[in-house]
């Protein structure tokens, strides 16, 4: 039987490791008797959920959204960040009078299974050993992720949502419960987000991993054991994975060729220009907030995705008979993510016969221009949900 606890106090930004088994969120606990079965066909016997809500549940409970974060996002969508101490990661579109606006709507958001602030993950301690998991948590996958998130969604007595929305590895959960849930799904909003990973997302994922592992300090994974920590290794994941998350022209823009405190380059190794000091500080900021092993969970899950496989190898057999309205949204410069996923996407619900939308957004700023003040991605969203919200003859 689920059991919800409240929230425990605010514990600072420094409490990264706790924040893995008491977190400064909600909790959903499910024992024993409601396992997580995973798509590997192993088991989560003792399975915690960590989860913030924003905005009230109407009487008919018909106005939940939820929100899916990206891969190294969590449950604090718009609210302060316990650990790192900095606003929600999407607070300029969730609350009051905003896009997905939380007077009108009661929004949820829950860290995924395998991530590291309060849902089980490889950092939480494994009840049967009183340990980390460490490597011992079976590997998770995206639809394992989305079966995590429906127990939740069933144990808060929703039965169907207004809407999933979510960007990137969120947009990839947005495909798989709108496949796998056809009929709790009332709107699906995939931002800058694919059906599968390519080839070259898993080439960078494994860079990264790789680094990670190379690291004297990961300890085969057992680091937390025995009080260490990749971080160097860690960094260097990070460093890769965020130029992805950029476009050559944003950076252009931003940094170009300037130095970094300095008139004349150095002759050396140190950070001679300010694209390289930019980076090491994304870096080094990472590694206190999140757990080097979920970051090799979080990265396999994505590169596990392939939602048309799953249907045999045709997409649109994902989304056949469904009457979710979607509205899909790509960024020209997004090359993690590029517009031609999406449109395969659109191509997939058209084949279905689906009600969807596709907007795509002219902008230098990459793929994490989701996260970003982006006034047409913000008019998308209001636009999208009003709408809908509308039609069903919501207040």
């Amino acid at each position: 039987m689920a059991t919800p606890r409240q929230p425990a106090p605010p514990s600072g930004a420094s409490q990264a490791r706790s924040e893995a088994d008491t977190p400064s969120s909600r909790i959903m606990r499910f024992g024993e008797a409601q396992p997580l079965i995973l798509e590997s066909g192993s088991r989560i016997e003792q399975l915690q959920i960590a989860y913030q809500t924003y905005g009230s549940l109407n009487a008919d409970r018909s106005n939940a959204i939820l929100v899916c974060h990206a891969l190294t996002g969590d449950q604090h969508v718009a609210s302060e960040n316990p650990v790192t101490g900095k606003p929600g990661w999407w607070e300029t579109m969730v609350g009051p009078g905003k896009p997905i606006d939380t007077d009108r709507f009661f929004v949820v958001c829950s860290n995924v299974v395998g991530g590291c602030m309060g849902t089980t993950g490889p950092a939480s301690t494994n009840p049967a050993t009183g340990q980390p998991y460490g490597l011992d948590l079976p590997l998770i996958t995206i639809p394992d992720m989305v079966r995590a998130q429906a127990m939740l969604i069933d144990a808060l007595g929703i039965e169907r949502l207004f809407c999933v929305a979510g960007g990137s590895m969120g947009g990839m959960q947005v495909l798989q419960w709108a496949a796998r849930y056809p009929d709790r799904v009332r709107n699906a909003l995939p931002i800058a987000a694919g059906p599968r990973h390519s080839s070259q997302n898993i080439a960078f994922h494994e860079v990264g991993r790789q680094a990670i592992m190379a690291d004297p300090d990961w300890r085969g994974g057992h680091y937390l054991a025995e009080e260490t920590s990749p971080r160097k290794g860690l960094a260097v994941a990070r460093m890769a994975a965020h130029i992805t998350y950029m476009s050559d022209e944003g950076l252009h823009r931003k940094f170009g060729r300037k130095l970094q405190d300095r008139d004349h380059i150095a002759f050396g190794f140190d950070a001679d220009f300010q694209i390289e000091s930019y980076l090491r500080h994304q870096g080094l900021s990472f590694v206190e907030r999140f757990d080097a092993n979920s970051y090799l969970y979080v990265t396999r899950a994505m590169d596990y995705f392939d939602l048309a496989a799953d249907y045999g190898g045709r997409l649109a057999n994902a989304f056949l008979g469904t009457k979710t309205r979607f509205c899909v949204v790509s960024f020209t410069s997004d090359w993690l993510f590029p517009t031609i996923e999406s449109k395969s996407v659109v191509r997939a619900l058209n084949a279905a016969g689906a009600e969807v939308s596709f907007v795509e957004i002219e902008t230098d700023r990459g793929h994490d221009a989701f996260l970003l003040d982006e006034p047409v991605l913000f008019a998308t969203v209001r636009g999208f949900l009003s709408t809908a919200a509308n039609g069903d003859g919501s207040p």
